[in-house]
């Protein structure tokens, strides 16, 4: 018998988590062969760690797990995945946008030996600008960080208990979780859903949020920054040189005078604008080696009730 379990990451989820668990126990849990819900506060500020311990004690398949503050979303399936006991292990979003129903199908796709299922988006129930967001996120992703990611993106899967063990080895800070099951390699379907729009509770991802996740796909998984960075100067260089020559070719030949100040100030002022740029970029790089080298977790764990 196939025991999965169900990682829900948790933050300031308090009015959708009453009706997330009903929904999975109208739906899908009497359906699998055993089951495990490991429900994640990720510090949240409400009544959450409450919500969860009521649900705990009526359901003894219940697992609450509270980090010690909030470390962000991966890291709380992270920490999900580390006491979770099940064979295979789905990440479940809390804010009832996704059908309950999908994990019966991940688990299936798994039965046939995948070792990793993604829930990718067929389509969203979201604001112009998310899609527009989300949708460039995600063509850079294919195009620069790994073609194995869904055209629609991905924010749900499903993963083998062997991929849980290479999941936690790789000991990672300031990373994409989903983007480290895709560099895994291993043997991967896709099932695709529709997101609904967004009904109970007031969502936190936030422009910083989706910002961060976007530096960190890049710099963790791609030199892409450091081979922008290269492109440019190649260009300034190029450009400086060609302006140069012109310049002493019409000051020989025609006697044009030199160009005054005003256009010598805006060629400084792009130019120093463009080194802080790059400075910003290897400030990134360095950052993300030092904080790695004070090899603290990635998350802390404060309580765990069973």
């Amino acid at each position: 018998m196939s025991k999965c379990s169900v990682i829900i990451p948790v933050y300031w989820n308090e009015d959708t988590l009453p009706l997330l668990y009903e929904d999975l126990k109208e739906k899908v849990l009497h359906r699998l062969e055993e089951y495990e819900l490991v429900f994640v506060d990720d510090g949240s500020g409400d009544g959450s760690w409450r919500v969860i311990n009521e649900i705990r004690e009526r359901d003894r398949n219940v697992v609450a797990v509270k980090l010690s503050r909030n470390f962000g979303e991966h890291a709380a399936i992270l920490a999900g995945l580390s006491v979770c006991t099940g064979d295979c292990a789905v990440t479940k979003q809390a804010d009832l946008q996704e059908d309950s129903l999908l994990i019966l199908e991940l688990v299936e796709s798994w039965k046939k030996g995948n070792k990793v299922v993604l829930a990718a988006r067929a389509d969203r129930e979201d604001s112009f600008f998310t899609k527009l967001f989300a949708g460039i996120y995600y063509k850079l992703v294919r195009r620069y960080v790994t073609e194995r990611m869904p055209e629609g993106g991905c924010d749900c899967y499903l993963v083998d208990r062997q991929v849980i063990g290479t999941l936690l080895s790789l000991d990672e800070v300031n990373s994409s979780l989903t983007l480290q099951v895709l560099w895994a390699g291993y043997p991967t379907d896709v099932v695709y859903f529709h997101r609904k729009e967004r009904e109970v509770g007031k969502g936190r991802w936030t422009f910083a949020k989706k910002f961060k996740l976007m530096a960190d796909s890049f710099i963790s998984f791609t030199y892409l920054p450091i081979r922008l960075m290269w492109g440019v100067g190649i260009l300034f260089f190029l450009f400086a040189l060609i302006m140069g020559i012109s310049i002493f070719v019409e000051y020989f030949t025609k006697g044009t005078p030199v160009a005054g100040w005003a256009s010598l100030m805006c060629v400084m002022l792009l130019s120093t604008g463009l080194i802080l740029w790059m400075l910003g970029f290897l400030g990134e790089y360095v950052w993300r080696t030092f904080d790695a080298s004070r090899n603290r977790p990635p998350f802390i764990i404060d309580e765990v009730k069973k």
